[in-house]
C-alpha cells in the first residue's frame, strides 16, 4: 500500500540533496546560520530542503511533521493514522563543518510505526529507501531518478544488509554526541566481544551503517528528535533489525506527544 509513495519520497529527497549541494559547494555561501531554540544550527540549505521536499508530499493523502516546518499540536496530530516525518537536512552541524557527513531523511508512520523511509547522503550520492514488505535497499552514485521505475531502482540497487563485512565487533556512534553512557556501553561490549571496533560518524548514518552490515550496533544514549531516526528506522525494519528503546524490549514509536526520543539502541540483533 505504501509502495506507490516511495518513488515521490526518492524524488523528494534527491532534488533537496541538489539544492543543499548547491549552497554546500558555493565558496561564496556562508549558510546564513540561524540558532534556533534549543540553541541547535539552522542554515538556509535546511529551509531550502524543507521548501522541497514539501513540494513533493503536500499532494499526498498524509500530514507532513518536519523539522523545519509548523508543528501542529498534540491534540490534531493524535488522530493521524498516518504521516511523513521529515528531517530535510539531518546532520546540520556536519554540514557547517564542511565534512560531508549530512542526510536527508523522509520516512512515512503508520499507527506509530515507521513502514518506509529514505534517506539520502548527497556528498557521496548514495540513496537507502526500504518498505517494510519490499525489504532495504542500498544504490551509489545516484543525484536523480529520470525514467526509472520502483522495479528499476531495485534491480540497479544493493539489497540490504549485506553479508557481514567485518571480523570484529563494530560499534558506531555519534561523532558530535558522544557521552559518557556511551563510553560505559563500549566497555561492557568489550567484555562481551574478543575485539571492538568504533566507527565515528555523523548524522542518520549511523543507522544506515547497522542497516547495511558494516555495524553490528548503534548505541545512542543522547537526546534526538522522531525525525532523526524515522527514516533510518524503518530502513532497519526493512533489513529484519530493530531500534529498540535503552533498557527495554520495545522499539521507539512515532507520533508521540513529546517528539524527543528515549535513549536508543540499534541491533542486527539482540545483544
Amino acid at each position: 500500500m505504501e509502495q506507490q509513495y516511495i518513488l515521490k519520497a526518492i524524488d523528494a529527497a534527491l532534488q533537496a540533496g541538489e539544492k543543499i549541494l548547491s549552497i554546500y559547494n558555493d565558496p561564496a555561501s556562508d549558510f546564513q546560520i540561524e540558532r534556533k531554540a534549543d540553541n541547535s544550527p539552522l542554515t538556509v540549505a535546511d529551509r531550502k530542503a524543507h521548501e522541497t521536499i514539501s513540494g513533493f508530499l503536500l499532494d499526498t493523502p498524509f500530514p507532513i511533521l518536519s523539522e523545519e516546518g509548523k508543528h501542529s499540536p498534540y491534540s490534531e496530530r493524535k488522530n493521524w493514522e498516518a504521516l511523513w516525518i521529515v528531517d530535510p537536512l539531518d546532520g546540520t552541524k556536519e554540514f557547517i563543518k564542511r565534512n560531508g557527513e549530512f542526510t536527508v531523511n523522509i520516512a512515512l508512520v503508520r499507527n506509530s510505526v515507521p513502514v518506509m523511509g529514505v534517506i539520502y547522503l548527497p556528498v557521496k550520492k548514495e540513496l537507502y529507501f526500504a518498505e517494510e514488505n519490499l525489504g532495504a535497499y542500498k544504490i551509489s552514485d545516484i543525484v536523480a531518478r529520470g525514467e526509472a521505475s520502483l522495479d528499476d531502482l531495485i534491480a540497479s540497487a544493493t539489497h540490504l544488509p549485506q553479508d557481514r563485512l567485518h571480523d570484529s565487533f563494530v560499534i558506531v556512534a555519534s561523532r558530535s554526541h558522544l557521552t559518557p553512557e556511551t563510553e560505559v556501553y563500549m566497555e561492557k561490549m568489550k567484555q562481551l566481544h574478543s575485539e571492538i571496533e568504533l566507527i565515528s560518524s555523523g548524522s542518520s548514518i549511523k543507522i544506515c551503517l547497522v542497516a547495511e552490515g558494516r555495524a553490528d550496533v548503534y548505541p545512542r544514549f543522547a537526546p534526538t528528535m522522531e525525525w532523526d531516526t524515522a527514516a533510518g528506522h524503518a530502513i532497519v525494519r526493512a533489513a529484519g533489525m530493530e531500534i529498540y528503546q535503552a533498557g527495554k524490549e520495545e522499539p521507539l514509536l512515532y507520533n508521540k506527544e513529546d517528539l524527543l526520543n528515549p535513549w536508543f539502541i540499534v541491533e542486527t540483533k539482540r545483544i
